[in-house]
């Protein structure tokens, strides 16, 4: 008899935490809202002994395809940081706390206070020039750990240029940057997203 009891006591308690279970994996299929969205721009130009860097070659630009578009929208690096359709001189920011140092290693470049390196040279501080950063402005001595802020204007120059020549490149850093903010980007979750959908209620309860 004490066995059966037993028997019947194991069953309903199993029950119960399966039901239990259900419950709350319906809970969070039910009110499952897509997380906060990152997704910002800045604007930049790179010069090089008075030449400005093109970025030419669609290595240096993110798809725009529909499919990018997935519940983690920032599982790479790339697509933390990156440009979209050829455009040189905007920067998407597409998670938190990215620097303009990892936003350059996305291009497949490298910078540091002292050096910048690009896909076929390394131009390092001494006497065939200096690396220069202009920021908002203002010249800065370090900008490779500096959190890309929305709205940003960076020129990075490498060279002989006087100080005149640097406030001249930098005039040529665009101020698009609040125009993107405001703009569909058929690249991001955030921005072109119709709803919640099944299968990303689904993947919210693994």
């Amino acid at each position: 008899m004490k066995t059966f009891l037993s028997k019947k006591l194991l069953l309903a308690s199993g029950i119960g935490i399966v039901l239990g279970a259900l419950v709350i994996l319906g809970v969070r299929f039910v009110t499952y809202k897509i997380p906060d969205q990152v997704h910002y721009h800045a604007n930049f130009a790179v010069y090089v002994n008075g030449q400005r860097q093109e970025f030419k070659g669609f290595k240096y630009y993110e798809e725009t395809a529909a499919e990018m578009c997935t519940l983690h929208p920032v599982d790479s690096p790339k697509e933390r940081a990156h440009m979209h359709d050829n455009v040189n001189s905007v920067v998407h920011v597409e998670d938190h706390l990215v620097t303009w140092g990892n936003f350059m290693q996305n291009l497949g470049w490298g910078m540091g206070d002292d050096y910048l390196k690009t896909n076929d040279a390394m131009y390092t501080n001494g006497e065939q020039g200096k690396l220069n950063f202009i920021l908002n402005g203002k010249p800065i001595e370090s900008v490779a750990g500096q959190i890309i802020q929305d709205k940003d204007q960076l020129l990075i120059s490498y060279g002989t240029d006087s100080s005149d020549q640097l406030q001249k490149e930098y005039k040529t850093v665009p101020a698009t940057a609040a125009k993107y903010d405001t703009s569909k980007d058929p690249a991001s979750c955030g921005a072109g997203h119709s709803g919640v959908t099944t299968s990303m209620r689904l993947h919210h309860l693994l």
